[in-house]
């Protein structure tokens, strides 16, 4: 049970109850708890809805990259929920058991995959990655992806922060019908 209430269950806040009035059906736990902060709910959902459905990044490497920030980060929230957007989209099941057992040699991921996941977790564990490493990803995705690479694991490493810090329950994105395949897959 998370630390502190949803925002649908306990919005002392007039703010807090407009927003939740305006959070798209169905809602999950996430978008709920971030509503507790109605100054800064809607810019990071907005970022998040950028990232899911216009973003540069093929969505292949962009779940493998969220993946990938979920298990460094220990977030089980964005594990459970992108594990099943990533096979959705059909991302290739041996890529997705070599990031969830950290053995990233052994998935089949390609070039850019590997060195695109190396800088995420050099950036992740490291806090900044070595000059060489950013210059070879930069090479092979173009400025634009790299800036995108970068972005989506720091959102999703913050908002993993947020979600271990509040002990956010896990829901279920596709139970609820959140999952709109051609929307993240950047076809609509």
């Amino acid at each position: 049970m998370a630390l502190i209430p949803y925002a649908d269950e306990d919005s002392q806040d007039e703010r807090v109850g407009k927003l939740v009035a305006r959070l798209p059906e169905p809602r999950i736990n996430l978008f709920t708890m971030l509503a507790n902060a109605p100054v800064l709910a809607g810019p990071t959902l907005r970022l998040g809805e950028a990232i899911l459905t216009r973003s540069d990044l093929s969505y292949e490497l962009r779940e493998l990259v969220i993946l990938h920030t979920a298990r460094l980060t220990g977030t089980e929230y964005e594990w459970v929920q992108h594990e099943q957007i990533a096979r959705l989209l059909g991302i290739d099941e041996a890529k997705l058991r070599a990031v969830e057992l950290g053995q990233l040699d052994q998935g089949g991921l390609s070039h850019v995959e590997l060195i695109s996941l190396e800088l995420v977790e050099r950036l992740l564990r490291d806090g900044t990655p070595p000059p060489q490493l950013v210059t070879e990803v930069a090479a092979a995705l173009g400025h634009s992806q790299l800036i995108e690479l970068l972005l989506v694991a720091g959102y999703y490493a913050m908002l993993g922060g947020m979600m271990r810090a509040v002990q956010l329950d896990i829901d279920n994105v596709l139970e609820k019908g959140m999952l709109d395949r051609e929307r993240l897959a950047g076809e609509s």
